[in-house]
């Protein structure tokens, strides 16, 4: 397989840290691992991704996704020329989660001049799916971001 990302390596560290101010940093989400294709990340169930009925938030799910797709989308461009935007996200939530952590790892379907698709899988901690979602990104000029 060949390396999508625009550098060699990715700073998971920095990726994460660099989002630490805002909706991925409150929720938790740290970025694990990566490979020549894909990208990973976890976010504890707790507290601040449950719903009032001590499961995993569906939207808790979709933030995770969102983060991971938009990151990996963001990684294969020259982020000084372009910007990778959201379009459309879906999700289909399969089983909850009480405690723990879910790992969500993001794949490229399609990485086009302008427009991108990421498939998203969160899992449990025993591997069980969790979630499935699919995210469209726009690569548009830095200067329309």
């Amino acid at each position: 397989m060949t390396k999508i990302w625009f550098d060699d390596t990715l700073d998971l560290e920095g990726l994460t840290k660099g989002s630490s101010d805002c909706m991925p940093g409150y929720v938790g989400i740290e970025f694990t691992a990566y490979g020549d294709d894909w990208l990973q990340a976890r976010m504890p169930v707790n507290e601040r991704t449950k719903q009032p009925y001590g499961r995993l938030h569906g939207g808790a799910s979709v933030v995770l996704a969102e983060t991971i797709g938009s990151t990996g989308a963001a990684m294969t461009v020259d982020r000084s020329k372009f910007a990778t935007v959201g379009m459309e996200i879906n999700a289909n939530h399969i089983r909850p989660v009480k405690d723990g952590f879910v790992t969500a790892t993001a794949r490229a379907e399609s990485i086009g001049r302008t427009t991108q698709i990421w498939s998203i899988r969160i899992e449990d901690e025993a591997g069980k799916l969790v979630c499935i979602s699919r995210i469209t990104m726009a690569v548009i000029p830095t200067d329309r971001a």
